[in-house]
C-alpha cells in the first residue's frame, strides 16, 4: 500500500481521492500528517497551483504528496472562473456564493456549455508525476441537487445526463475530472 500525503484541507475533494484512489493507497490528510498552514496558490494554471501545494508539503512533511487544482471553465465567460474557481465570490472561500455570483452572470446566456477541470500533481524526492482530467457539460439555470460540493447542483454532465447534485458519489466519481485525473494519474505511476 502506497502512503501519500494529500495536499488539501477540503474535505470533498479529500473524500473523493481517498474514494477513488481506494484500497491501494492510504491517504493521509495533511493536518493529520503534521502540516499546518495555508499554501497560496499563486499560479497561473492548475498545473501550477497543484505542483506549489504538493511540493510544499512533500518537502514540509519529508513525505510523497498529492495535490489536486481544480475549477470550472465556463465558455461564454471566457473559461472563468478557472482558476479563481473557489474565490470566485471573493475571499473567504463560499460555495452558495460562488453559485449565486455564477448564476447571476449566466443570466441571459444562450450558450451555457462548461467543463470541470482537474490537474493532480505527485510530488516526491523532486520527482513529478502529473495527469488532467475534464468532465464536460453545462451550466444550469437554477441548482439542482443537494450531492457533492462546490459547483455540482449547477453542472449538467454529459456523461451522467444530470447534475453532479444528483449523481451518487459512485456515478460521479466515475465521469468527473477528479476521477478521470487521478484514474490517469495512478497508470503512470505503477
Amino acid at each position: 500500500m502506497k502512503k501519500i500525503v494529500a495536499a488539501t484541507s477540503n474535505a470533498g475533494k479529500l473524500k473523493e481521492i481517498k474514494d477513488i484512489l481506494g484500497d491501494g493507497y492510504a491517504v493521509i490528510p495533511m493536518a493529520e500528517a503534521g502540516f499546518s498552514g495555508d499554501v497560496e496558490e499563486t499560479g497561473g494554471t492548475f498545473f501550477e497551483n497543484a505542483l506549489i501545494k504538493a511540493k510544499t508539503v512533500s518537502e514540509a512533511l519529508g513525505m510523497p504528496a498529492l495535490a489536486d487544482d481544480s475549477g470550472l471553465e465556463v465558455k461564454a465567460l471566457g473559461g472563468a472562473p478557472g482558476v479563481f474557481s473557489a474565490r470566485y465570490s471573493g475571499e473567504p472561500c463560499d460555495n452558495a456564493r460562488n453559485r449565486a455570483l455564477l448564476l447571476k452572470n449566466m443570466q441571459g446566456v444562450k450558450d451555457r456549455s462548461a467543463r470541470f477541470v482537474c490537474c493532480v500533481v505527485l510530488y516526491d524526492k523532486g520527482k513529478i508525476v502529473s495527469a488532467e482530467g475534464y468532465a464536460e457539460g453545462r451550466i444550469l439555470e437554477a441548482e439542482d441537487g443537494f450531492g457533492g460540493f462546490g459547483y455540482d447542483a449547477l453542472f449538467f454532465s454529459n456523461d451522467l445526463n444530470k447534475s453532479f447534485g444528483r449523481a451518487t458519489e459512485e456515478e460521479k466519481n466515475a465521469v468527473s475530472h477528479r476521477g478521470r485525473a487521478l484514474r490517469t494519474l495512478t497508470e503512470k505511476t505503477e
